[in-house]
């Protein structure tokens, strides 16, 4: 467990921000004081202040049809609820790094930051309530730092944690999310709707605030510790419990598409190709099922040993056991330096 440090400190910018050109030596004294649970020192002004990057609230969607601001290439994140179904895009995140969404009844706060490649699902229901997040201003481990504006009190994304403010400690509960490309994500999901680029700031969507920072593995804005087991921006998914984690390359599950492995005890599948890669964390009465990859860019992903096949939100959409979920595991994908910088990280070999 780390340290927990009492904040009577002024954070200095020392790098630049998508928000402005050069902030080294501008001091902006942090807008919550008291108990943390990570290092001070380690908390970066990263220059625009509190909100400075506008997070989004009911953002304004169209459907698949009417999307022209997209390559094949670019990256969205999706994620459903009952039959509703929606594309949030890494353009737009890029620039707002939170979009707060309703879909039936889930609230989500989809959480991205673009300088670890993270994109995470958020409930937005904190202590029985309804709360709304928005972006600090702040990092750790070049990490965003999210703001719920009931409390202000400040969280991690990639912890998935308050680490400072009134709800210190308290866990985030994580809604399953699916990364993949948008040629892949209009073919599953066609009847969807996508985050539109009207919202109401005036941005270059489609034109990363960073450059080739994605694809630059010796390019960094904020100091991390680096491990080199693998390519510093290899975008990998990583399955989380407690302090510890397990990293899995699209190489890892070669050429099946599909493994299950064990971690802390718990069963996993994870299954994928390049253009997505998701794990399912399996209960005791689906740990016998024997699965194989069956994508065909429908939403279906998986077939059983029983005759059921599964899509990529693992529900079972036919077979003896249609409806029946498999529950997402607590995983994200990311940059994998971004993973070692905040747990204890084994690499998955077959």
């Amino acid at each position: 467990m780390k340290k927990k440090i009492i904040l009577g400190v002024v954070l200095t910018t020392m790098f630049l921000s998508c928000s402005s050109s050069d902030t080294s030596g501008l001091n902006i004294e942090n807008p919550n004081s008291g108990e943390w649970t990570i290092p001070v020192a380690e908390v970066l002004d990263g220059g625009p202040g509190r909100d400075g990057i506008p997070a989004l609230e009911n953002p304004n969607l169209i459907d698949v049809s009417q999307v022209n601001f997209l390559n094949d290439s670019d990256l969205v994140i999706g994620v459903k609820s009952g039959a509703t179904v929606r594309a949030y895009p890494h353009i737009i995140l890029d620039w707002h790094e939170i979009i707060n969404d309703n879909l039936e009844d889930l609230s989500v706060a989809i959480t991205y930051c673009p300088l670890t490649g993270t994109g995470i699902g958020w409930d937005r229901i904190v202590n029985g309530s309804e709360t709304t997040f928005g972006v600090s201003g702040l990092l750790y481990n070049t990490n965003l730092i999210p703001f719920d504006r009931a409390t202000s009190s400040n969280w991690s994304q990639i912890l998935n944690e308050s680490v400072n403010g009134s709800l210190i400690g308290e866990k985030v509960s994580l809604i399953g999310v699916i990364e993949t490309d948008w040629e892949t994500w209009k073919t599953m999901y066609p009847e969807s709707k996508v985050v539109s680029t009207n919202t109401g700031f005036s941005r270059t969507y489609g034109t990363s605030p960073y450059g080739d920072y994605n694809t630059n593995n010796s390019r960094f804005l904020f100091p991390v510790d680096k491990d080199d087991r693998l390519p510093l921006k290899e975008r990998v998914l990583a399955i989380v419990d407690g302090e510890d984690a397990k990293v899995y390359r699209v190489e890892d599950i070669g050429n099946v598409n599909v493994v299950k492995d064990n971690f802390k005890g718990s069963s996993y599948v994870i299954v994928g190709e390049e253009s997505f890669m998701v794990s399912f964390e399996l209960s005791a009465g689906q740990e016998t099922l024997e699965f194989s990859y069956v994508f065909d860019n429908s939403e279906i992903i998986l077939s059983d040993n029983e005759g059921n096949m599964w899509n990529v939100f693992g529900e079972a959409v036919s077979g003896p056991r249609t409806g029946e979920q498999l529950k997402f595991a607590p995983f994200f994908k990311g940059f994998w330096f971004s993973i070692p910088a905040f747990y204890t990280t084994e690499i998955y070999s077959n």
